[in-house]
């Protein structure tokens, strides 16, 4: 399945859905980026039950300054609506699959018993 592009209107919609979501926070001018880019749309062949997604930085700079995004490539992972993963840099095709396998196997209702035992911590 090819990657997609993500805009303010509807980032919130894809990342809050079913299922696992890859996001490529990128621009066109950012050499890593674009070095990156052959990567993430491999995985996205590879993987067509998985959305892959890309927010180009520039044109998205309301939804870029909203996750913090300071260095690009950005790569979050989320699952189920609960982001998992947020880092900056690229990553390599064997480092991307580990990701990829990472969000398959997670236990996704221990990770909702955490979040709300740290919610709870947090409220106190």
């Amino acid at each position: 399945m090819p990657t997609r592009d993500l805009t303010h209107d509807d980032f919130a919609e894809v990342a809050s859905g079913d299922g696992i979501v890859f996001v490529d926070f990128w621009a066109a001018w950012c050499g890593p980026c674009r070095a990156f880019a052959p990567t993430f749309e491999r995985a996205a062949e590879t993987h067509p039950d998985i959305v892959f997604a890309k927010v180009d930085t520039e044109a998205e700079q309301q939804l870029a300054a909203a996750f913090r995004i300071t260095s690009i490539p950005t790569l979050m992972v989320f699952r189920d609506g609960i982001r998992l993963y947020a880092q900056p840099g690229a990553v390599s095709g064997p480092q991307l699959e580990l990701l990829v396998q990472s969000a398959r196997d997670l236990d996704m209702d221990e990770v909702r018993r955490q979040l709300a035992a740290h919610e709870a911590r947090s409220a106190s």
